[in-house]
């Protein structure tokens, strides 16, 4: 029995030693999730650090606006605080617009429309008008529009609204723009009218041209007589863009 005791002491430190090697992983891993704690701390850390400054670098923009934008209105108001500004305004105003309206007679010869060029809205400036045509004194790409209405509530009318240019290179008018219609009297069950038995028609033209010095710009109505009178009704204009 001796020896069968000293026998069983070996194998019981075996065992020990067995459980001993077995505990050094753990050791490890906590190791491990320990340094991993400190690393996610470290990332969070960095993360607000730049919230916060950019934080900071939006409130001090913000703060610098607030103190430049008073001192560029107030520099609009002096015009010699921003010669920049001073010198585009004057550029704007050098450009040539006209804006003409309805005439109470609009019949022209060869179906040109008239206008009122002065007086009330009607305005031009840096051009010049003459028996319904506006004359270009400076060459450069111009906004040309006009507007007129038409009723066409008594017989069937073949409409046309046309832009037309006359210029020295060439010996004939150049039509810039046109709205061609055809209009019928309908029923009076199938169209609405207005309630003194009108049938109004409306056409708007507009668009971007070069003009050159010396051009003549009109407009011209098929059935002109059918135009319905009226200053805001009826009108025509242009402006500059650029030269």
């Amino acid at each position: 029995m001796a020896e069968g005791a000293v026998g069983t002491c070996p194998q019981v430190f075996v065992v020990e030693s067995h459980s001993n090697g077995a505990f050094l992983p753990s050791q490890k891993k906590q190791r491990w999730e320990g340094v991993g704690q400190k690393i996610f701390r470290m990332v969070v850390g960095l993360t607000v650090l730049g919230l916060i400054v950019q934080g900071f670098l939006i409130y001090h923009l913000y703060k610098k606006t607030e103190v430049v934008t008073p001192t560029k209105q107030a520099g609009s108001q002096e015009h010699n605080s921003n010669p920049s500004a001073q010198t585009r305004m004057e550029q704007i105003q050098q450009r040539p617009f006209a804006h003409l309206m309805g005439a109470s007679d609009p019949a022209g010869e060869n179906n040109v429309v008239q206008w009122i060029h002065e007086g009330g809205e009607a305005i031009t400036h840096k051009m010049n008008y003459s028996k319904g045509r506006l004359l270009v004194e400076k060459e450069g790409y111009y906004y040309l529009y006009s507007k007129v209405q038409l009723n066409t509530a008594e017989e069937c009318n073949l409409i046309q609204h046309k832009v037309m240019k006359d210029t020295r290179a060439y010996g004939k008018y150049i039509e810039l723009m046109k709205s061609k219609s055809l209009r019928c009297r309908a029923s009076k069950s199938s169209s609405p009218k207005t309630s003194d038995g009108d049938d109004l028609w409306n056409s708007f033209l507009a668009g971007i041209f070069h003009l050159q010095t010396g051009d003549q710009i009109f407009v011209t109505l098929e059935s002109i007589q059918k135009m319905r009178p009226g200053l805001t009704d009826n009108f025509m204009g242009a402006f500059m863009i650029f030269s």
